[in-house]
């Protein structure tokens, strides 16, 4: 064997020992994310993916927790089409869904605006306007809410001072779905810090040389930062929507579980609750929770639609 044959001899074999060593590096490494994985994988196939699954089928069956669910085909799909409280909770749902959301994230936006520019104890102002974020949903506010818009809470207690006669807030059809949408705006704080964390990665040199150019903030405010904040505006909006829909605690302490007065706080998860664990109908609640996710994902999918529009992602 020539010198030049024994070279490559010696270099395959030192090739393929050093390829042997990186696949046994990369098998350990697999196991090692197989281990820190299967934790998740679990939880998804457990509690995810199966219930799930069974819930699809419970969707076509009769079965009321007590006895074996009996299959029934589209019984259940047609009784939504003649469900009057299920259009109800559709209406209130849809209300409270398009009025809530858009105006929490007017309040966050504009908040957020107001604290970037810069004033003294902005991470005390952070945490106590993010504070209701974190309490909105609990049982205690909720409960809180019910006796600061009772009929002698202390809303008409305020207005007693100026000689008016408020009425009772949550126990008025008129007026009980509005304490809710008021209860949502006053959770902000999250959207209020993803806002103000998107205002920070807006280069300060676009404002100044619109300040140059002799741009007020409103033009600014419109040209500059409301383009560049459009994918922070959107996220939220997602997450708001999906969240909204999804609203419970807050419809099921106010209205006592009923979802009165009238069914005015008759959320569709509510009604969903009330059908499931209220009177064992659980084929029933399994098609309103498969309603419940296509309504979702349709929303989510027009908003998805509709970004190309109006979202600037700068690319």
């Amino acid at each position: 064997m020539s010198a030049l044959g024994e070279f490559r001899t010696l270099s395959k074999s030192r090739g393929t020992r050093a390829g042997d060593g990186e696949r046994r590096e990369r098998n350990r490494d697999n196991k090692a994310a197989a281990l820190f994985l299967a934790p998740w994988v679990l939880g998804l196939l457990g509690i995810t993916i199966g219930p799930m699954i069974a819930s699809l089928y419970l969707a076509f069956t009769d079965y009321n927790l007590l006895q074996d669910p009996q299959f029934t085909g589209l019984d259940n799909i047609r009784r939504m089409l003649s469900d009057e409280r299920l259009a109800q909770s559709l209406q209130v749902t849809f209300v409270y869904v398009l009025v809530a959301v858009p105006l929490q994230l007017m309040v966050a936006l504009a908040l957020a605006l107001l604290l970037d520019r810069g004033v003294r104890g902005l991470p005390l102002y952070r945490s106590v306007l993010y504070l209701p974020s974190l309490l909105g949903a609990s049982v205690a506010i909720a409960v809180l809410w019910r006796l600061v818009f009772g009929a002698q809470g202390l809303v008409n207690a305020f207005l007693a001072l100026f000689g008016i006669e408020g009425p009772g807030w949550v126990s008025d059809p008129d007026t009980a779905l509005g304490t809710l949408i008021i209860l949502h705006v006053w959770t902000f704080g999250a959207p209020m810090v993803i806002f103000l964390a998107g205002l920070r990665q807006i280069p300060r040199e676009l404002y100044e040389a619109a300040a140059t150019d002799g741009a007020s903030r409103r033009r600014q405010l419109f040209s500059i930062t409301l383009p560049l904040l459009s994918p922070i505006i959107f996220f939220n909006l997602v997450l708001g929507l999906i969240g909204s829909f999804q609203s419970f605690t807050q419809a099921f302490i106010v209205s006592g579980g009923t979802g009165g007065p009238s069914d005015s706080t008759l959320f569709f998860s509510l009604y969903l609750y009330q059908e499931g664990f209220t009177s064992f109908r659980m084929g029933y609640a399994s098609a309103l929770a498969w309603l419940l996710l296509l309504i979702i994902g349709a929303f989510t999918a027009v908003n998805f639609w509709a970004s190309k529009y109006w979202v600037f992602y700068n690319d």
